[in-house]
């Protein structure tokens, strides 16, 4: 194996192992609260967790924009530069949690609002939503810190933060719980202290890793006008990005809903094996952004368009071990989600959908990894962009003739769109380079 593929896999495979254990924070509250002894409890949770799920997915430009631009001055051994952004990333993190905690009256009205959850889960959801909204100033920072980390070619501490996360969680809600008899409240709670146990243990394994670059701080040049133009520039296309995908997957949820309770069911839990895969494409996503930045900021370009052809041949290998396994294995995986025979019965006419994912979605995945890290997301913007309207296309001139078979088509659509797009641009941005 070569030294470059051994890079990629030392960032990849502990950033999957962060990917699989983040929505386990989530998992560890449903299977508490559904053994409260009410639907209602669970109903609550799920409400609350979507509400902050869609606050931080807005917001996850504080980490792709900071990884980026700091891999790029890695590459450039520019140290002071690489300070200031971990410097700025993490000042905009707590300027934007600022604003939340001071509008979170007005952001959990609307919320509740556009949600319009039953009158016996609106107040539990209401109780978990002020609470877990002190957790902001915590989220944003570590992802702040860990785009930063990324960029510095370092994926091992996101992953012991991720895990640690985890343990806190379990502990402190277990504690509060079943220990205090606490009921919602002590499940936000205790995920309230494992988000800040998590930031706080970031900060410390920064002091404890980073500490010799401190030397290289300059408080003057961090809010400079031309740098504060470019970081926000660069995260202004990721967040407008951000909403477009917000978008398809907003739709692609309530238009399943509106068929019925078992398509919904049957979208959902293939959408799981999108997802799975994902997770595992992440991995790979964030060793190129994290490799490709820093070449570029080096002017490496022979690096640099090697390790797109060692990033594709690693997702492309993960492509065909997916698909082989949703094709063996697929419905026996869903039997496991689920032990409702109409809903496992049903999911058979769409599993192939679910199949072709991972081929369609390769290049879509790889590219933003890339993308990222060379910081070119206007393209990425556009690809999104473009990408959002095929679907919407795609779903709406079909819906009538193929039902919920055009919902999985536009989404492939959609996958492969993102990545043509970005395929396209590339050729122009590394041709330039």
């Amino acid at each position: 194996m070569k030294q470059r593929d051994r890079q990629i896999l030392n960032i990849a495979l502990p950033s999957i192992v962060s990917n699989i254990t983040v929505p386990l924070l989530g998992l560890v509250d449903m299977v508490i609260v559904g053994h409260m002894g009410g639907a209602h409890y669970i109903g609550a949770i799920a409400v609350g967790s979507m509400i902050f799920n869609m606050i931080y997915w807005v917001f996850a430009f504080l980490r792709m924009g900071t990884s980026g631009m700091t891999s790029q001055s890695l590459g450039r051994r520019d140290l002071t530069e690489v300070v200031r952004l971990l410097v700025r990333s993490l000042s905009v993190a707590m300027l934007i949690a600022l604003a939340i905690l001071l509008l979170q009256v007005p952001i959990g009205w609307l919320a509740f609002t556009l949600m319009s959850p039953t009158p016996d889960i609106l107040p539990l959801a209401q109780r978990y939503y002020y609470i877990c909204i002190w957790g902001a100033p915590a989220m944003l920072g570590l992802y702040g810190l860990t785009g930063w980390y990324i960029g510095m070619q370092n994926t091992r501490l996101p992953m012991f933060i991720s895990i640690m996360q985890n343990v806190v969680n379990i502990l402190a809600s277990c504690a509060l719980v079943y220990g205090f008899g606490m009921k919602v409240e002590g499940v936000a709670i205790g995920t309230v202290v494992a988000q800040w146990a998590g930031f706080l243990v970031g900060l410390l394994l920064l002091k404890r890793n980073y500490w010799r670059l401190a030397k290289y701080f300059q408080g003057r040049g961090i809010f400079l006008r031309d740098a504060m133009y470019r970081f926000f520039c660069v995260n202004r296309d990721i967040f407008l990005r951000t909403l477009c995908l917000v978008a398809v997957n907003m739709y692609f949820t309530s238009a399943g809903a509106q068929q019925g309770a078992v398509v919904l069911a049957v979208n959902t839990l293939l959408m799981q094996l999108f997802l799975l895969f994902s997770y595992v494409m992440d991995g790979f996503a964030y060793a190129g952004e994290a490799m490709a930045g820093k070449y570029y900021g080096a002017g490496n370009m022979d690096a640099l368009r090697d390790t797109v052809k060692r990033v594709f041949c690693w997702g492309g290998a993960m492509a065909i071990l997916f698909t082989l396994v949703y094709l063996i294995g697929g419905s026996r995986f869903l039997s496991l989600l689920t032990d409702e025979a109409s809903v496992v019965e049903a999911s058979a006419d769409y599993l192939l959908w679910a199949v072709a994912i991972p081929f369609a979605g390769l290049a879509a995945f790889v590219w933003d990894g890339i993308f990222i890290g060379l910081t070119a997301t206007r393209s990425m913007l556009q690809s999104l962009f473009c990408a959002a309207v095929s679907f919407f296309a795609v779903y709406l001139s079909l819906v009538s003739v193929l039902g919920n078979h055009a919902l999985w088509l536009a989404l492939v659509v959609y996958v492969i769109m993102r990545g043509l797009v970005l395929t396209l641009a590339a050729r122009k941005i590394l041709k330039k380079a």
